[in-house]
């Protein structure tokens, strides 16, 4: 049974309305729209809202929706976000060497459709100068630690000043458990948590010499209807808009996806870009291995997050049929250069859009797939468990310290009350 997602939130209150999904705009229209607020008319200038401009920073290597519902939580806080990326220099002497180019990570985050402006080569600590430099009123940070090389809070300054923000980080995914997951290769690590294996494997990434970090550790992800709706953009296509339909996996959705769905999204003058994602089980019949790496609830998110999707089919089924095309009312159906495998029957799954002359092949220009990033991962095999025991290791030291430093407060307090 396929179900399509179809999320109506025109009234809904809160960040849902902080959704700008920008789907006809360009770039200029949409920062232009961000960075200014209707008037009442009437109001004093002191009473009209000032923008407020946030800023948030990282290394955005590997991004997962963990990172796009951090940078929509910001954004919610704002009128106008801007997202300051770190270099390789500066995360390989900080971390450990990326996995990702500098490039490809801006590229990325340019991607997340609450995302106003990249400032590429952001200092790893961050200062009051930054934020000055780019007018920014405050930072915005998930509520987990991040340390220097030399484990220090590199928040400490911006927070000192009452210009830091939380968010809260997001349960259940995590560039350590994604790197996990691929290190895996079994087709467990989504279905069953429980298996000895990935236990094992959790235990290596997710636990340092002393003890356990509430911040590197693995939890399952749970899907709500509140998430979904957060994320989607909640339009409805316009008459004249231009409706193409995608197909696919969309697996550890990365800069080969966006790429293509830039170019399909460019087929149009005014394009309604809805993705049709596959079902695990699908997905496996045609990847094979331990395909696919996220499960269909943690895909629906991280294609929910680009900023050229305006619609999500979730279980979409293979074959792209005449029921589904007259339902959505597809104009065109695109694919990127890559294999088409056949349907369960041996059937073309395109066979339908093709005979009606709405089939376009994409050449988005990057060759990029899943199959490469894993094999990235796993060629990097120590140095990315070695990468993360370090992680695990300062984050317990900070731990250690915290709890020294509440340990001597109580005893100060016992101290002056048994004085008095």
């Amino acid at each position: 049974m396929q179900s399509k997602l179809s999320v109506k939130h025109n009234h809904l209150p809160g960040p849902v309305e902080m959704i700008k999904n920008g789907h006809h705009a360009t770039y200029d229209q949409r920062d232009e729209a961000s960075g200014s607020k209707p008037v009442v008319s009437g109001c004093s200038p002191e009473k009209r809202k000032r923008v407020v401009r946030l800023w948030c920073d990282g290394c955005y290597d590997m991004v997962h929706y963990g990172h796009s519902n951090q940078l929509r939580q910001a954004k919610a806080m704002g009128d106008y976000l801007i997202v300051g990326v770190h270099t390789d220099a500066e995360i390989a002497k900080h971390k450990g060497p990326p996995v990702f180019t500098q490039e490809e990570r801006y590229k990325m985050v340019r991607a997340i459709k609450w995302v106003d402006e990249v400032v590429e080569g952001a200092p790893y600590v961050t200062t009051l100068e930054t934020l000055d430099k780019y007018n920014c009123d405050f930072c915005v940070h998930g509520d987990d630690i991040t340390l220097t090389v030399d484990g220090k809070d590199t928040y400490e300054e911006v927070k000192q000043a009452g210009r830091y923000r939380e968010c809260k980080r997001t349960q259940g995914v995590s560039t350590t458990d994604l790197v996990g997951r691929m290190l895996l290769m079994t087709k467990a690590h989504h279905s069953n948590m429980d298996n000895p294996d990935y236990q094992q494997h959790k235990d290596n990434f997710g636990k340092g010499p002393k003890g356990h970090s509430p911040w590197t550790g693995v939890s399952q992800f749970l899907q709500t209807s509140q998430k979904i709706i957060q994320f989607a953009s909640g339009k409805e296509p316009q008459p004249d808009d231009t409706i193409i339909y995608v197909a696919g996996a969309f697996d550890l959705f990365h800069i080969g996806h966006v790429d293509f769905l830039e170019m399909v999204y460019k087929q149009a003058e005014r394009p309604y870009v809805i993705v049709g994602l596959h079902f695990d089980q699908e997905v496996n019949r045609y990847k094979g291995k331990n395909y696919p790496i996220m499960n269909i609830h943690e895909r629906t998110l991280s294609v929910l997050a680009c900023r050229y999707v305006s619609e999500v089919v979730i279980g979409a089924p293979y074959a792209v049929d005449k029921d589904l095309l007259d339902h959505f009312k597809v104009d065109l159906v695109c694919h990127g250069k890559t294999e088409v495998f056949p349907d369960k029957d041996g059937s073309d799954p395109y066979a339908e859009p093709k005979k009606r002359g709405i089939f376009k092949v994409i050449k988005s220009g990057n060759s990029l797939t899943t199959d490469d990033i894993v094999q990235r991962i796993i060629e990097n095999r120590l140095h990315f468990e070695a990468r993360n025991q370090k992680k695990e290791a300062k984050e317990m030291a900070v731990i250690e310290a915290i709890k020294k430093r509440e340990q001597r407060e109580q005893q100060s307090e016992a101290a002056a009350q048994a004085a008095h």
